[in-house]
């Protein structure tokens, strides 16, 4: 694929997003940026990176919405989970609720397209940045789940791992009178409670050994393992270009593998809703929805080519 430059918007110096938010591209670098894609994927040998855009559609949030700024709000840290029961507290009692929106999400068009296009050869791997676990839901199952998945649980004392259905049912039977319904889910699959209803909720120790249970991502503030930073960085290596799809690349667990895959010379393509930090890497650029725009690569990349 040709490197040109990038269409759309980028904010100034390339790597942060303007003060003011974006701005929405014209019809025709969209329409640009689009055809480069297109010719990108056609090529295959794609890696995607996706991000929590990717499942906006399935009715999970996104952390910055489309203007890129952070959504006000405290996540919990793995210094804080780690070090104090009342944040374990707090976090499983507001994890309680709003995880069922996450374990009824289903697939969206957009992750079934990837899926599409990674039966089809022209994706050959998928980092995934999001902790949903709809990309293995669309049949994806070798996703690699960078910072992991919420429907699983690991014990930090004897490392056993058990599904997070399992730990529902034995919450949901320690409170018996817990009930919210009305808070808004967070994207990392937690809600906002009230204090009383935090301060009233009995937490699950490990059903093997009685140690303590955290979900099995990454929190703010913890490492992702490094096997599986290295296994990403292997399926940008093998591959011939880079697809970002859905993450403003504002953290850098995934903004490293866009620098890596531009340092060593592979093309990188966005389709994202807002500005990104990895904008100046970038040789096509397209802000769009991201379930219509891959539908409509997949369906255009799996028609036979014209006879001649």
């Amino acid at each position: 694929m040709r490197i040109r430059p990038m269409t759309g918007n980028t904010a100034a110096g390339g790597s942060q997003p303007p003060a003011d938010g974006p701005q929405p591209a014209d019809g025709t670098a969209t329409a640009d940026g689009l055809r480069e894609v297109g010719r990108l994927l056609a090529g295959g040998g794609v890696a995607v990176l996706s991000g929590a855009g990717l499942s906006t559609e399935s009715g999970i949030p996104d952390y910055r919405g489309e203007t890129g700024r952070a959504r006000p709000r405290t996540p919990m840290t793995y210094q804080e989970f780690t070090a104090s029961e009342d944040g374990r507290r707090r976090y499983w009692a507001r994890s309680h609720v709003g995880w069922r929106t996450i374990a009824g999400a289903l697939p969206n068009a957009g992750h079934r397209a990837v899926e599409e296009l990674r039966r089809s050869g022209h994706v050959t791997g998928v980092i995934t940045q999001n902790v949903d676990g709809l990309h293995r839901a669309a049949g994806t199952v070798d996703a690699v789940e960078l910072h992991g998945a919420l429907d699983r649980v690991v014990c930090l004392d004897c490392r056993r791992t058990s599904t997070r259905r399992e730990l529902d049912r034995r919450l949901s039977e320690l409170n018996t009178g817990f009930r919210d319904t009305g808070s808004r889910i967070n994207p990392d699959g937690d809600v906002d409670l009230p204090d009383e209803l935090v301060h009233a909720f009995r937490i699950a120790p490990c059903a093997a050994c009685g140690g303590v249970l955290k979900p099995d991502v990454v929190f703010f503030g913890e490492g992702v393992p490094k096997p599986r930073v290295q296994q990403c960085y292997d399926l940008v290596d093998a591959a011939r270009a880079l697809l970002v799809l859905g993450s403003s690349l504002t953290v850098l667990s995934g903004l490293r593998f866009v620098r890596h895959a531009a340092r060593t010379g592979k093309p990188v393509a966005i389709v994202n809703q807002g500005a990104t930090r990895g904008d100046e890497f970038a040789a096509a650029r397209v802000a769009a929805p991201l379930g219509e725009t891959l539908a409509g690569l997949a369906a255009r990349l799996g028609q036979p080519d014209p006879a001649p």
